[in-house]
Formats: C-alpha cells, structure tokens, sequence
C-alpha cells in the first residue's frame, strides 16, 4: 500500500512493480494535485529540467537546460503515472493508520484496509504556519498562504505585505513586483544562492562535487539540516539570481524579521542588515567552493568578478509600517509549513511529530516513509533523487517479502512433519 499519489509514492510504485510487486496507491485528490492546486501561476522549478529523474523516466522535453512551469510539471507527473499504470485511487483519503490482530489497518473514506506493508508518500509540508500574532490583522487585510497565492490580480488594489524571504517568499514577492505592485517583504534568515556561475547552471556545478548524491550521515550537521530553509534563486525567464539588494534599489521595501502588530503598525526587528549578509555569505560560500572544485581538477572556466553589494539598508534600528499611512491591502505568509502525521496511530516519531527512520525505514516492521526532506540526501525530497530512495524501499520491501515467504514455507513444512 503506498499513501500518495505524488511523484514520490509514484516512484515507490514503479520500483515495486519491477519487482513483481503490484502495490495499491491511494491518493486524496488528484495525481499531480499539489502541483496543479497549491503554486502560483508563474511557479516553475529552481532545478534545470534535466535533474528530473523519475524511475526509467527522465524529462523528455526539449528544453533540458530550462525550468518547467507549473503545468508542464503537472503533466509530467501525470505522463509518468499513465507510463507505469499503477494502480491508482483518486479522491481516498486515509484518516488513519493503526496496528490491529498483526496487520497495518488503514481508515479511509472507502472503507477499511488490512495490508502487511505500508509507504506513507505524503511528503512533509502539510500545515502552513502563520505568525502567533497574523489574527490582530484588521479585517480588512486579506491573508493568504503560500500555497493559495495564484496571481497579484486576485488580491485587491494597495501594497502587499509577503512575510518571508524563502524559495516561495522571494518569488511572490518578485512576481507582485514586476507586476507593478507596491510591495513590502520581512526578510528572515534564508540562505542565497547564485544561478549560474563560470559558465554553468550552479546546480550543474554541485550535482558534479556530488551535493545531491551526499548521504545525510555525511553531512556536517545532519540533526539540522532536514529542517533548514532552501536558498533563494529563481528558473524563472531562463533562471536567474535573486539578489533582495538589487530589489530593494529598483522599489521593493524591505523589512526585519516580522515582530508583530500593535497600535496600528506592524513592527519589524532591526536584523535586515544582518540577514541580507548572511544570506551573501552562503551565497559566497557556494561560489568559493565551486572555484576549488575547478581549481582542484583543473577544469577551464570562465573567471568571475567577486560578488558586491549593490545596496546597504539604513542605518536604523527596527521599523514599523503604519497602516494608516500605508494601508496594506493583503499580507501573504511565507513562514513553511509543519507536518502532520497525526493519522498515524504508531510509536514511530521522534518526540516531535517526525518520523524517526532510516532512510525511510522505521522500527514498526512494514511501515516506510517517501518523499521527505533529506531522507537519504539532498535531492530525496526532489525529481532527482526520488528514485534511488523509491529502489532503496521496493528492495527493502522485496527481501522482507520474501523472508516471510521462506518463513510460512518452513512453519508448514514443520506442521506437516508433525501431522
């Protein structure tokens, strides 16, 4: 039984079914849905089209160097679902998960199943999370999250306020912008990237130093690293940095972390000065490690001028907006998303509400975890690293098949002798 019908539990089918494995995916709305109904309509990939390696399944396009957009995304996982013709349930969802008289039992809106091994491919991104203090708004401020942002003509006439400077913050904040509206963004302590940079796509750069193939317990901080935002870059029109500096001098006004909200104003610490170097330095960082990669094996590359800031804010302490002198018409929160497993009804979390594994296998014997963020390593989450964890799981779970075939075969075999 795989829950999820997104391209992770998709891929842990088609690696059962090359085993001989015919697994049953259940999905609560539709293949492709979280893509389709959950990003924006300017959405595209910060990855180039040719890391997406689904299971014998590579982007088939004609643009390997580009970035697909959101539909084109859809359609792609939907083409992948119709080539492995997985059997597929659209619109069941599965209110919970228990261990009953030896079997996994799932609740679903389709009645109860009883199966012997299960893979919960329902990512981790499942709750928004919205600052303690959004409800002191005034109502006429419309609130938004992340995930139901479409475009900036669905939001009323005024200045828009996005609270947070991750992946989704800085691109919604980019797309209002260029859409000629006037907009505010609290910037937090997400960390850049560049583009490209001597010569190549970065991404080209760091799949080559093998980043996206670094298993986790590799990784300098692997007890953190799950939970860290992803730089801030774009793949929209071709791909480009997003340098908040170059925006913040051609009109987006940008803010500290968000404090709260009294007396009229919304208050922002004084950490921007501080959060835009430290997002330059790991930008930094990653240009100074690929220059060493070059240098160590002796790779000719264009040289590139050392990055410089283009703008520095005010020397001020923290700053507030006050609504009545710019009466925001909308804030769109940008501050991630928590988990939500509390349907599964098992001691397999880690005292936080995550799921304790080992590359998605946990200590409940049949019970596996897909599509998480570094569940092996960087790329598990994404269409490039899927698959090896999709193969890790479908063996995994042919060996346990199989060892409990030769277990019954051997406890008959020892009924018969005695009979």
């Amino acid at each position: 039984m795989v829950v999820g019908g997104g391209q992770s539990g998709l891929s842990a089918a088609a690696c059962l079914q090359r085993r001989g494995i015919r697994p049953l995916v259940l999905e609560q709305h539709q293949v492709g849905h979280a893509w389709e109904r959950q990003r924006w309509d300017s959405f595209c990939l910060v990855t180039p089209n040719w890391q997406c390696r689904l299971p014998d399944f590579p982007y088939d396009g004609k643009d390997p160097e580009g970035f697909m957009v959101r539909d084109d995304i859809v359609a792609y996982v939907r083409r992948f679902a119709a080539a492995i013709a997985a059997d597929v349930r659209e619109g069941v969802s599965v209110q919970r998960l228990c261990w009953r008289d030896g079997t996994y039992t799932l609740t679903t809106n389709a009645g109860e199943i009883e199966v012997e091994h299960v893979i919960v491919a329902t990512g981790g991104y499942h709750k928004p999370k919205r600052h303690p203090q959004a409800e002191r708004l005034p109502s006429s401020v419309v609130q938004l999250d992340a995930r139901d942002y479409r475009n900036p003509d669905q939001l009323p006439a005024g200045p828009v306020l996005v609270v947070g400077s991750g992946q989704s913050g800085c691109q919604i904040a980019e797309d209002l912008f260029l859409a000629g509206r006037r907009v505010h963004l609290s910037v937090g302590s997400a960390p850049r990237s560049p583009r490209r940079y001597r010569g190549k796509d970065v991404v080209d750069w760091l799949d080559r130093m093998g980043y996206y193939a670094m298993p986790i317990d590799q990784h300098p901080e692997p007890r953190l690293v799950r939970h860290k935002t992803n730089h801030y870059l774009t793949g929209r029109d071709g791909g480009r940095d997003i340098d908040l500096r170059r925006h913040a001098r051609n009109g987006i006004v940008l803010h500290g972390r968000l404090l709260g909200f009294a007396d009229g104003q919304i208050h922002f610490s004084s950490d921007l000065a501080a959060n835009l170097d430290q997002a330059d330095a790991v930008y930094c960082r990653i240009r100074d490690s690929i220059d060493a990669y070059i240098q160590r094996e002796g790779i000719e590359a264009p040289e590139e001028a050392p990055y410089q800031p283009c703008w520095h804010p005010p020397a001020a302490g923290a700053d507030s907006v006050a609504l009545h002198q710019e009466p925001l018409a909308a804030v769109i929160w940008c501050t991630g998303y928590a988990a939500d497993f509390r349907w599964i009804d098992l001691p397999v979390f880690n005292g936080a509400g995550y799921p304790a594994h080992d590359r998605g296998v946990t200590h409940s014997p049949g019970l596996y975890f897909i599509g998480l963020p570094w569940l092996q390593t960087w790329g598990s989450a994404r269409f490039s690293g899927v698959a090896d964890d999709a193969e890790h799981l479908a063996e995994t779970i042919r060996l346990r098949m199989q060892l409990t075939d030769a277990r019954h075969e051997r406890q008959e075999c020892t009924a018969l002798l005695g009979s």
